[in-house]
């Protein structure tokens, strides 16, 4: 980790309601989400702590009305918060003026959504160069930098189509490009994909990866979706009622998962599909031989995990021996499934 967090949220409260400052002012920090829902509020963010480091990549996933979205908005102090702190690289967003807060969303941060708000009238260039023409960036600068970032997401091209001459991946593809266009920092991506079609929707996650290998960017993602989320975090967060229940990596959740609530989420994981040998990695068990690594899921092993003799088989991590994998252990995972 870094020793200053891209973003950090600590005892974050947003509620909702006819007078939140006044309320909160007197609340109990403990009460529940439903005794603060009986008292005429509405705790859209209930306590969060949270931190994102440089390059990761947090999915914020949760039901309709967990609070997901609301979290986010706090990020970016599209939502004012009633209580707590949101820092970005260590600067209070609180204590930023109206015109500093524009200019560090538009010099810092990216935005996607659900529902992709193309100019319909624009075309994909002039579409993906608009975040610049609100900067005030020159014409021909901002028509060199759209180009570009159209032909990372794969609409070389389509450059002159307008958006109702593109398939939904493909204007949500231009959706991706117009934000990567002012080269932020931050992505706040809210439910990206939700509106495509499966087959669409797979082809979509795998371009994000792709693009993620290739900038490092430091991500939000919101999901309702486990199996999205599962495929594309470093980590998850998981809410309820304004609540985070637990934040930890895909492999973490899975194998122990912290409360009830997590457990209903990943009780039909195929766990072998998510794990990676690093997760069943011990430290007092390292065992002989060619290592495996860290990296590669359960699943990917089963072959050898079938075929090797071994009871423990090395785990290779950053080019050293982490601990070992027991074979046992791995082969109960393929066989369960769960």
């Amino acid at each position: 980790m870094t020793d200053t967090p891209v973003i950090e949220a600590q005892s974050v409260w947003k509620l909702f309601g006819a007078d939140p400052a006044h309320y909160f002012a007197g609340l109990d920090v403990q009460k529940s989400y439903e005794a603060i829902r009986a008292d005429g509020y509405i705790a859209g963010v209930r306590d969060v702590s949270l931190r994102v480091d440089r390059g990761e990549m947090l999915v914020i996933m949760g039901l309709s009305g967990s609070g997901k979205s609301t979290l986010v908005r706090c990020f970016s102090r599209l939502h004012d918060i009633t209580g707590g702190t949101v820092r970005i690289a260590g600067q209070d967003l609180a204590g930023l003026s109206e015109r500093a807060l524009i200019d560090l969303r538009r010099s810092k941060m990216g935005m996607v959504f659900q529902s992709f708000g193309l100019l319909p009238h624009r075309t994909v260039l002039e579409n993906v160069a608009f975040p610049l023409e609100m900067r005030g960036q020159d014409r021909h600068e901002r028509r060199r930098r759209a180009l570009e970032v159209i032909e990372l997401v794969g609409l070389a091209g389509r450059e002159d189509y307008f958006p109702r001459e593109l398939s939904g991946g493909q204007q949500q593809r231009v959706g991706i490009a117009r934000s990567l266009a002012i080269e932020p920092d931050i992505w706040f991506l809210d439910e990206p994909f939700s509106a495509l079609d499966p087959l669409i929707r797979r082809e979509m996650q795998d371009e994000f990866l792709r693009l993620q290998g290739m900038l490092g960017k430091t991500i939000v993602f919101i999901t309702h979706d486990f199996d999205e989320a599962l495929r594309l975090a470093d980590r998850i967060a998981i809410m309820k009622d304004g609540a985070v229940e637990q934040c930890d990596t895909p492999d973490r959740i899975v194998l122990n998962p912290a409360t009830e609530y997590i457990a209903k989420f990943t009780e039909d994981v195929d766990k072998a599909r998510v794990v990676h040998a690093g997760a069943l990695a011990q430290a007092d068990a390292v065992g002989e031989g060619e290592p495996v690594p860290a990296a590669a899921r359960v699943r990917d092993l089963a072959r050898l995990l079938a075929e090797d003799p071994r009871d423990v088989i090395p785990v290779l991590d950053g080019g050293q021996i982490v601990g070992g994998l027991r074979r046992r252990e791995g082969l109960d995972m393929l066989l369960d499934g769960r």
